[in-house]
């Protein structure tokens, strides 16, 4: 679990990561700026900071951050019901994104899988998206994500997010996160 002291030091980076390339957020966007952990209590490893702009019936819009080398850990935006998974559409803005899909493995990987979670990465069909770049991810689509050295930052436009709902290839991921004092 996160400490507030974490949790708000991340955010707090986060917009300064966000204002080095003058994408400006409003106070009540800043005030909602999530940083999630996962429940893995490796945040600098696997992680991701995300601001949420909209997130309605039709569509949704956010900006993913990513920290150099950080990493959103492997899994898919399910069908629910007789509502179909997310698809979403990633666009680099800025630093280099590695993404794995379902597909051809690559074979050798540019990306460091994260130490002791390597039985729940699986997919390695390798993008390279830099700035300008974007590629569109399928519903139910395995996938996964991490930074280059220097960080990332994307933009997803997408069908309705439904986060709570994800499914993780890692059995110990929350994907809502804590924080603790």
């Amino acid at each position: 679990m996160l400490t507030r002291n974490v949790y708000e030091e991340y955010r707090k980076q986060t917009i300064q990561f966000l204002n080095n390339i003058e994408i400006t957020l409003t106070n009540e966007e800043k005030e909602r700026l999530e940083v999630a952990d996962f429940g893995l209590n490796n945040l600098e490893v696997q992680g991701l900071q995300l601001i949420t702009y909209i997130n309605n019936e039709y569509y949704c819009a956010k900006e993913l951050v990513l920290f150099p080398k950080q990493t959103c850990p492997e899994h898919k935006h399910p069908s629910i019901g007789d509502k179909e998974g997310k698809t979403e559409t990633f666009r680099c803005r800025w630093g280099r994104v590695y993404l794995y899909v379902e597909g051809e493995s690559a074979g050798e990987i540019k990306s460091t899988i994260p130490k002791d979670s390597e039985p729940y990465y699986t997919v390695f069909h390798e993008i390279v998206l830099n700035p300008g770049d974007q590629y569109t991810i399928p519903p139910n689509t395995l996938h996964w994500f991490q930074a280059c050295p220097d960080g990332a930052i994307i933009s997803e436009f997408s069908t309705p997010s439904r986060d709570e709902l994800d499914i993780f290839s890692d059995p110990n991921i929350r994907r809502i996160p804590q924080t603790g004092s």
